[in-house]
């Protein structure tokens, strides 16, 4: 079985966040279509995300062990078991799914804590004195990152207002992530469009989507 970890980053529940709302949407409709899938979640805003801090790395990036671990306060051991589960959980992932609005032409703090807390030396990433790679390439991997905003952007200023989109796209390519797609869900905040229909008009977005992931996937099995 192929795993899809699912990402949310909102301090509001499901009912009341337009992101989580598409965000489940998608996972269900992936789920209906894409076979041979399990769903592990991760709430960030209900979750233990560690803030970094010095005391427990190595060096370059990599986590403190062996003697540099032992040597740590326990409240610092904590923080190194607790990000290398989250390392390893988001390393068992072939798909991965983040829900977030749009927050200050940005994205939620908290995303950022998370990602700090799995780009490690040696297991997600590779940093040498000349260079740095990412690790996820060693098999077949594809991202998609939903975002909601309370107002609707021309395409041609994108680049401008949707940073998180481009922010997530870059670094799961540098990670070597295969596949990357985005679902926007604009207007939520406009009288024009509002929550209902902002919500209703991102379902042929989330099936196009979808749809690709599951050709990918029939392509794969018929090739194995």
């Amino acid at each position: 079985m192929e795993k899809l970890l699912y990402i949310t980053a909102n301090t509001k529940p499901e009912e009341t966040s337009t992101s989580k709302t598409v965000g489940r949407r998608f996972i269900n409709n992936f789920i209906s279509k894409v076979q041979n899938y399990t769903v592990e979640e991760l709430d960030l805003y209900n979750e233990n995300i560690p803030e970094i801090n010095h005391r427990i790395f190595n060096g370059r990036g990599q986590l403190a062990s062996g003697d540099i671990y032992n040597a740590l306060s326990e409240e610092d051991k904590k923080s190194v078991d607790r990000i290398n589960v989250l390392c390893d959980q988001f390393l068992n992932a072939d798909t991965y799914v983040i829900a977030a609005p749009m927050w200050n032409l940005g994205y939620p703090s908290r995303l950022k804590s998370y990602l700090d807390c799995i780009m490690i030396n040696d297991k997600v990433i590779k940093i040498s004195q000349d260079d740095a790679v990412g690790l996820l390439d060693d098999k077949t991997r594809n991202m998609v990152y939903i975002q909601s905003c309370g107002e609707i952007y021309p395409k041609i200023f994108d680049s401008k207002f949707n940073h998180a989109i481009d922010y997530f796209r870059d670094v799961f390519k540098f990670l070597g992530v295969n596949k990357f797609e985005s679902i926007l869900v604009e207007g939520t905040d406009t009288s024009s469009v509002g929550i209902d229909k902002a919500i209703k008009d991102s379902q042929k977005d989330i099936e196009d989507v979808v749809n690709k992931f599951s050709k990918t996937s029939l392509s794969s099995s018929s090739n194995s």
